[in-house]
């Protein structure tokens, strides 16, 4: 479980980076994921990454911090298709109204949950 738990870290990361030094591309996917079938399998990563984090929880140096990272993204990912496309797309226009600047700080975030996943997955828990 730590693995694929590393690989959820390695993953947010990488969207991290790619939305700090080129938020345009990750505007572009963003496009093609505002459609009916791109809500489900965004909600599918989403429910993906959040049971990965809650059965890594148990053995990672942030149990606590990891649940409810896990449960933030299971409950994302449950009401991804909920949100429908239509609002979805209303969402993606204001964000690119509002400039790169605010895409970027959102994917600084990201690149810090990432590297802080990473951290508490990467080693085992201490023994208090």
């Amino acid at each position: 479980m730590r693995s694929l738990a590393l690989l959820v870290a390695v993953f947010i990361m990488l969207v991290g980076v790619a939305g700090v030094l080129a938020p345009e591309s990750l505007m572009t996917l963003a496009r093609y994921a505002v459609t009916p079938v791109g809500l489900y399998v965004v909600a599918a990563v989403r429910v993906g990454i959040g049971l990965a984090l809650l059965l890594a929880a148990l053995i990672s140096r942030a149990p606590r911090t990891l649940r409810v990272f896990g449960a933030v993204a299971l409950v994302a990912g449950l009401a991804t298709p909920l949100l429908g496309a239509e609002r979805a797309q209303a969402i993606l226009d204001w964000q690119l109204s509002q400039g790169s600047v605010l895409i970027r700080v959102g994917a600084a975030l990201a690149l810090a949950i990432g590297v802080f996943l990473a951290f508490a997955v990467a080693g085992s828990r201490r023994a208090v």
